[in-house]
């Protein structure tokens, strides 16, 4: 069991380095609200996560006044909709989108993710409703997140998927071009999706799991750069201990307050996803741990192997603090929700091709990129098949969330609040790929994939 003493030592933490709970998720499962009728399968929805997640806001505050931890987000996975809406008689979901902001705002949680498809080997016709239904539904609702899983190790690359996707999030900024192209913040493309990632946007509540659990994702990249100030000229050894023991740290409080929230609403136990994610506010950025290590700038040389350190010593230190690890963790490199990348990429360091190449060792892909408005469908499902073969091929899970912001050029800037932050626009290859992409049918699984 954990004492108080396990908190307060970390007041320094919590006032000086940003640390903080980045958000409590209940997964819960929609599968026995199927029905035929979209409404009275929408009334199920609506009444089984009002019911079940009704006191998820004010166990978080209580938790959060008990042991003066920050917690940023409630938030609430959901059984992918693609699955649990199957039977649903009807060509749109967008009714369903709006029956989850609905109870979304009900009881007052910040998102709700698992507007979702798992298409890596084919598409159902519940999977083309989704799909169909993502501009829209992302246009007219605010805290609904969307994911569509289009590829794994296992199962290849569903390039019919892919082509699909590029042209669903130029539909999705279109929809939403008065905002900044917001609604594409809120969806993401994976390769081996992950069930029960705590983080948005792709979260979801996993089809093998039960009906509710309770996960956790800590957040701490002010920390471990403040630890590593205390280090600077020491070896890569040093370095490296010293991001494990501050992760060790970071995770127990994670721990902490999973069991305690857990406890409270009477949920089971599900996740620690221990990754470090960063906010747009001053001090709270991966890049500026980067830099810290002896980089001039996020960006330059040595970045993927200063980005593959913290990885790998954040996974190490926080398993040990955790009874079960999953998710995503590690660093996370989201553009507009990183102050240091955001620099970096403003002073010229930091391109897309260097993001891509960091997304070989990151934790997740190419994340919150904000790019021309002009970039065409073709060439942003080229950017998504690159990023998920880096995913099939080394058997990790890599994502695309990129944002074609209507209007604006490389060098403007697009804002979107909150979280999400802002983003400078970034430039992209604009050499054809159309050819490419329209090829259409999979990708092979890798060799690795036979492994029974």
């Amino acid at each position: 069991m954990f004492g108080a003493d396990n908190i307060f030592e970390t007041n320094r933490m919590i006032a000086e380095n940003k640390l903080d709970v980045r958000t409590i998720t209940m997964g819960i499962s929609l599968r026995d609200c199927a029905h035929p009728d979209l409404k009275v399968f929408c009334t199920n929805v609506y009444d089984k996560i009002t019911k079940m997640a009704e006191h998820l806001v004010t166990v978080g505050k209580d938790i959060e006044a008990t042991y003066g931890v920050p917690i940023v987000n409630r938030r609430i996975a959901i059984t992918p909709i693609a699955i649990a809406a199957d039977a649903c008689k009807t060509d749109s979901y967008v009714p369903i989108a709006e029956v989850l902001e609905s109870a979304a705002k009900a009881i007052g949680i910040d998102f709700i993710g698992g507007f979702s498809a798992l298409i890596e080997g084919g598409c159902t016709r519940g999977d083309a409703t989704l799909l169909a239904s993502i501009p829209e539904a992302m246009a007219k609702t605010e805290r609904v997140c969307s994911s569509v899983g289009i590829g794994s190790t296992k199962a290849g690359l569903n390039m019919n998927a892919v082509r699909k996707m590029g042209e669903i999030i130029k539909q999705t900024a279109a929809l939403t071009a008065d905002r900044d192209a917001v609604g594409c913040a809120k969806l993401v493309v994976f390769c081996n999706t992950v069930e029960n990632n705590p983080f948005m946007a792709g979260a979801f509540h996993g089809i093998t799991q039960g009906d509710c659990a309770i996960h956790v994702g800590v957040s701490g990249p002010g920390v471990v750069k403040r630890a590593l100030e205390s280090v600077r000229g020491e070896s890569f050894d040093v370095v490296a201990e010293t991001i494990k023991r501050t992760a060790f740290k970071i995770t127990r409080v994670g721990q902490l307050v999973a069991q305690e929230a857990a406890r409270r609403l009477g949920a089971p136990l599900g996740i620690i996803d221990l990754s470090l994610a960063p906010t747009s506010e001053m001090g709270d950025s991966v890049a500026y741990i980067l830099e810290e290590m002896g980089l001039e700038s996020c960006g330059a040389p040595g970045t993927t192997a200063a980005l593959a350190l913290l990885n790998d010593a954040v996974k190490k230190g926080g398993l040990m603090a955790a009874m079960h690890v999953g998710g995503l963790s590690g660093a996370f490199i989201p553009v507009s929700e990183d102050i240091g990348m955001i620099e970096a990429v403003q002073r010229g360091s930091l391109s897309l091709e260097k993001l891509e190449a960091m997304t070989c060792v990151c934790s997740v892909g190419l994340d919150m990129i904000a790019i021309p408005g002009d970039t065409t469908a073709a060439t942003i499902s080229g950017i998504i098949a690159d990023e998920a073969a880096i995913g099939m091929i080394n058997n990790k899970t890599t994502a695309v969330r990129v944002i074609p912001v209507p209007g604006k050029k490389v060098g403007d800037q697009a804002v979107f609040g909150g979280l999400l932050g802002y983003a400078p626009i970034i430039a992209v290859n604009t050499f054809g790929q159309s050819d490419f992409i329209a090829r259409g049918g999979h990708i092979p699984a890798p060799v690795r994939s036979l492994t029974n």
